[in-house]
């Protein structure tokens, strides 16, 4: 996916922060000009996660806002604002000296977090859905005076239970991982996990979980799944033996970089012509964690089941309807059949290189239609950014991933 902003363009990955900046001086009396070339600057910033660390739900972002002056912020009124779907703003953030007040439900979850005396950056703690959308920073003294846009888009995620080829409570942790892994995912964590049971993932088969412990999500208590008089929750079985114990996995998958689909409508396809296939179509056959990512955040729905990459076959029903998993929304499993059988195949073409440069190098800095990528260093697990030159109105911005 990718963005054509006023002549220049740059594929969006999972944290996005698409930063737009007016400076302007106060001039005479109080009339305003642009001071030069470089007081409109445009920036897109990319935190990868690759290591899970970017504005995902229940995280940490921080949104940067930075005067370049030789004065500190002290004193300063600092206001961030955040644009409704009808076009009106709601307060955020007012910061007037040490006076500071939050509002509605940002209310305990925002505050200034800038780590200089010129930084008016704002933190969003426990990130939502609802937290996407265009927000603005202005900053007031009445000698400079700074606005600032950036377009923060939260990335939904998705986990699903997986069990492999051999059957019900057959992996130990490091063959838990190892199967997550396979099929395009990591092994959840208990936040994950607890955030996919919010949103209605029961499951009565207990898995893995990052932390070494065992849980499962039951949303509808009922005798078969730890009795019906419990309540609803993620059961626990607590820490188990990584090597010695086996159980299923919750596998934690990202949004697609690339196109899902189905290719045969014959199903006459065995697993390695499905292979086969899916290469003539310059993709290759999908996995698990790909159709689950469709399904869960692009509502694919297709009603014929295909080959996927671990041997089973199953297919993705987002709209109930008769003879199509009636009951509910689900990805519907048929097995581990002989892979002689014949049966249709879903694929996945990745993004092409060009398209998606240096995903796992973390930060890409753009302005005035021109690109540098560098890679992104890592110190205590948070994203920092490139060393590329900056503009003098913002060498100091940065985009942190926490």
């Amino acid at each position: 996916m990718s963005v054509d902003w006023r002549g220049w363009s740059a594929v969006l990955v999972p944290a996005v922060l698409v930063n737009s900046f007016s400076t302007l001086k106060q001039i005479g009396q109080q009339q305003r000009r642009r001071a030069n070339q470089w007081d409109v600057v445009k920036h897109l910033m990319l935190c990868n996660s690759v290591r899970g660390r970017g504005p995902v739900l229940h995280t940490l972002v921080t949104l940067p806002c930075i005067i370049h002056s030789y004065d500190t912020i002290a004193g300063y009124r600092i206001e961030w604002t955040k644009v409704n779907d009808k076009g009106t703003w709601t307060h955020v953030l007012l910061s007037i000296s040490s006076h500071r007040k939050a509002n509605g439900n940002f209310n305990n979850r925002v505050f200034l977090g800038g780590s200089k005396d010129e930084d008016g950056s704002l933190v969003i703690k426990n990130v939502s859905m609802g937290d996407n959308g265009r927000y603005r920073c202005e900053i007031q003294n009445g000698e400079e005076d700074v606005m600032h846009d950036i377009i923060l888009k939260v990335e939904s995620r998705v986990v699903f239970p997986y069990s492999p080829h051999g059957g019900r409570y057959s992996l130990n942790f490091e063959h838990a991982e190892k199967a997550c892994a396979d099929q395009g995912a990591v092994v959840a964590s208990f936040d994950q996990l607890y955030e996919a049971w919010e949103d209605g993932l029961d499951w009565c088969n207990a898995g893995w979980l990052n932390d070494g412990t065992v849980q499962y999500p039951i949303t509808k208590p009922r005798e078969p799944c730890g009795g019906s008089r419990n309540g609803s929750g993620l059961r626990s079985y607590g820490q188990r033996n990584k090597k010695l114990s086996r159980f299923d996995v919750f596998c934690y998958a990202s949004k697609l970089r690339g196109e899902f689909f189905w290719l045969s409508k014959d199903n006459n396809l065995s697993f390695n012509e499905a292979v086969q296939a899916c290469l003539g179509k310059d993709a290759e056959i999908a996995k698990v964690g790909h159709m689950f990512a469709a399904w869960k955040l692009e509502e694919y729905n297709h009603c014929n089941a295909g080959w996927l990459a671990d041997g089973s076959v199953r297919y993705p029903v987002s709209k109930p309807r008769k003879n199509c998993s009636p009951t509910e929304a689900a990805v519907r499993l048929v097995g581990f059949p002989d892979k002689k059988k014949k049966y249709g195949v879903y694929c996945f073409r990745p993004e092409q290189q060009d398209k998606v440069q240096c995903l796992a190098q973390g930060l890409f800095a753009t302005w005035a239609g021109k690109v540098r990528i560098k890679p992104a260093s890592f110190q205590s697990e948070v994203a920092r950014p490139t060393t590329a030159p900056q503009p003098p109105f913002h060498k100091n911005l940065q985009c942190f991933c926490e």
